[in-house]
């Protein structure tokens, strides 16, 4: 680093911050899209982090500064350093394990950023493995684009968002996930962005975007970003940790970090002129960006102290200087305050999205296209499932009889697969979680609503269900010699299917709380074995405790319903009798083992008990959407990782 100046800073910017971010490299010749454009001010934002005993930190102080229509804005420092952050921030996106402070205003205008104006790429790439790469960004285009535009120029304008981003080669290319490679990491952060270029928003926030991708590529992709904001009229505002020289060219207009306090804010081309005027001038044939952060990076100040002796400033030393010196010179907070109330500015305009219905349709589709491909969403689940079945059919073979070792043999059949069906539902548990992040990257864009998601998944799911539950069901039903007739097979299959159903469900919710695999199954796993506890098989109903596990768990448990429809199925109005001893003793007909054996609730029929499920299914689906309303607001129950800064 060079030295310090001992005189006061003499930079003075060529021009105003608001002319200076007019246009590339701060030329004022940029088209400005006044009809959709969205200016994005803020002013004295500050976010503060709360940990679990109360100590407040400090993540953002005092920023200020704005993004005008037709230009790219780089927020940048080292990790840590708060752009993320600010990000999220201005996003509408902080988490509420933050505080935030400050005024951001949409062309002039205090009120959030509603669902559909502006689109976030984040930096995980959260898509759909068994989509192929045009199949995903299709789907994407039928969610965003308005109803009234035509199919073949929806599909066009797909095509041609795929050639431009370099991504013809691998548009028939599955995107891949955790059980196929599919393409390549850089490849899934340009199908992420493709998303969300489709609809032209009118702001687009951008988190590391040049993350997985090499130079050329990065270059590439940051060129149709920059070229679209000129003639679509975006305001962009990207989050890059460290870019190419020839990356850092395409900013309009630069937001620099450090430690959570801005070190420079104005067009690209003033900064170099900054850092010089300060003592801390850029080398010839280095990298600005490069130069920049290695200024203001002091993660490293000890260890560069003790290994090379250097007088230069320290990086610490180097923040204070800079922040003082951009403070002293700039008045950002009333300059800030003009911006985006010009007269030729208006409100954004929002295109009209699909309705309801097609955007039902599109996810219908899609959920099953992805149910259909994904080996362990069903199939994988089911063929374990059947082999499960088949076990169970050979120790149980040919139970068939009325004796007393017969009806327990059955007793003991139905607790038996109806468990281990509603046990195979936990196993699809990665893949729910998997939607959810899907889900929800797509919710916070705009793209359709809870109800839409929560209708679409229990609709696809139904039909694979119901297969997963026929095959294995008939096996068991017909090798074990249950009671004929097709239409107790009919009912037989129709609990288990209920039955999975509504495990399907309460896993949903599960993953709707915690979004977490290995917590989230173990959860899932205990709420299964307290409801199966409370089912009165393994303790008569009436010798349950009364409180919490006779009311209300008794009655909340579906395995209680699940085991008394299929009981009823077996036992009543049979033949089924024998002596209560081997000696003598009077016979022990259907009603009397149901009743006064099994303790089966005789007050209705099958029927009910098959309707009380289906109305439990429809009920945990309700909760799966409550669910996602208070997580929306309140954030996922249980939090995991770090914060990223």
């Amino acid at each position: 680093m060079a030295e310090s100046s001992p005189t006061p800073p003499r930079w003075t910017p060529a021009a105003s911050p608001r002319k200076r971010l007019n246009g590339v490299g701060g030329d004022n010749t940029g088209e400005r899209k006044t009809s959709r454009g969205v200016f994005l001010t803020w002013q004295d934002v500050s976010v503060t982090a709360v940990d679990e005993k109360g100590k407040h930190k400090v993540i953002l102080d005092r920023i200020t500064g704005c993004a005008r229509p037709s230009q790219v804005l780089a927020l940048m420092g080292a990790s840590g350093s708060g752009k993320t952050t600010l990000l999220d921030t201005l996003s509408g996106r902080l988490g509420l394990d933050l505080i935030g402070t400050g005024d951001i205003l949409i062309n002039g205008r205090r009120e959030r950023l509603s669902y559909g104006t502006s689109a976030y790429v984040t930096q995980e790439n959260t898509l759909m493995p068994t989509l192929s790469v045009r199949e995903a960004i299709h789907y994407s285009a039928q969610l965003q684009l308005p109803g009234s535009m035509s199919p073949a120029k929806k599909l066009a304008r797909v095509d041609r968002i795929i050639r431009e981003m370099g991504l013809s080669a691998v548009a028939d290319s599955r995107i891949g996930g955790r059980v196929s490679k599919g393409i390549s990491g850089g490849e899934r952060r340009r199908v992420s962005i493709c998303m969300q270029l489709l609809a032209s928003p009118g702001l687009l926030f951008l988190d590391e975007p040049t993350s997985g991708l090499d130079s050329a590529a990065a270059y590439h992709v940051m060129a149709y970003v920059a070229r679209l904001a000129q003639t679509a009229g975006i305001t962009v505002v990207a989050a890059v940790h460290q870019p190419s020289s020839e990356v850092f060219d395409l900013f309009n207009a630069l937001c620099l970090l450090a430690n959570g306090r801005m070190v420079y804010f104005g067009a690209i081309l003033d900064a170099a002129k900054f850092f010089k005027a300060n003592g801390f001038p850029c080398p010839l044939r280095r990298n600005p960006s490069d130069h920049y952060l290695r200024i203001i990076n002091k993660d490293f100040d000890e260890e560069i102290k003790e290994g090379y002796n250097l007088k230069t400033p320290s990086a610490a030393e180097a923040i204070e200087t800079l922040v003082n010196s951009f403070r002293s010179l700039h008045n950002l907070a009333t300059n800030m305050q003009a911006v985006g109330t010009e007269n030729d500015v208006l409100p954004f305009i929002k295109e009209r999205q699909a309705g309801f219905i097609t955007k039902l349709l599109v996810l219908i589709n899609r959920s099953s296209v992805n149910m259909h491909r994904d080996i362990g969403y069903y199939w994988l689940r089911s063929a374990v499932f059947t082999v499960v079945c088949f076990c169970i059919g050979t120790v149980f073979y040919n139970i068939g009889g009325t004796s007393i070792v017969s009806i327990q043999a059955r007793i003991s059949l139905i607790i038996t697969i109806l468990t281990l069906s509603t046990m195979a539902s936990l196993g699809g548990f990665p893949s729910f979680v998997e939607d959810m992040k899907v889900f929800r990257k797509e919710r916070l864009n705009g793209h359709y609503g809870a109800t839409a998601f929560v209708i679409a998944n229990t609709l696809s799911s139904a039909p694979f269900l119901g297969l997963m539950c026929i095959i294995p069901g008939a096996m068991v039903y017909y090798m074990t010699g249950l009671r004929p007739g097709i239409d107790h097979f009919i009912y037989f299959v129709a609990v288990l299917w209920a039955c999975t159903m509504q495990v399907e469900a309460l896993m949903m919710v599960t993953a709707a709380m915690v979004p977490d695999i290995l917590l989230g199954g173990a959860i899932g796993s205990g709420i299964q074995g307290v409801l199966l506890l409370s089912c009165g098989f393994f303790r008569f109903p009436d010798d349950l405790p009364k409180p919490v596990w006779k009311y209300p768990m008794y009655y909340i448990s579906y395995h209680k319903y699940g085991i008394h429809g299929l009981y009823k199925n077996e036992f009543q109005e049979s033949a089924f009798g024998d002596q209560l001893n081997h000696t003598s003793g009077p016979l022990m007909g259907a009603d009397h083992i149901l009743k006064n054996i099994l303790h089966v609730e005789m007050a209705y029929s099958k029927w009910v008990d098959l309707t009380i499920l289906c109305a439990m299914v429809i009920i945990y689906r309700l909760m799966f959407l409550a669910m996602i309303k208070l997580t929306e607001v309140r954030g996922p129950i249980i939090k995991f990782g770090l914060m990223k800064v």
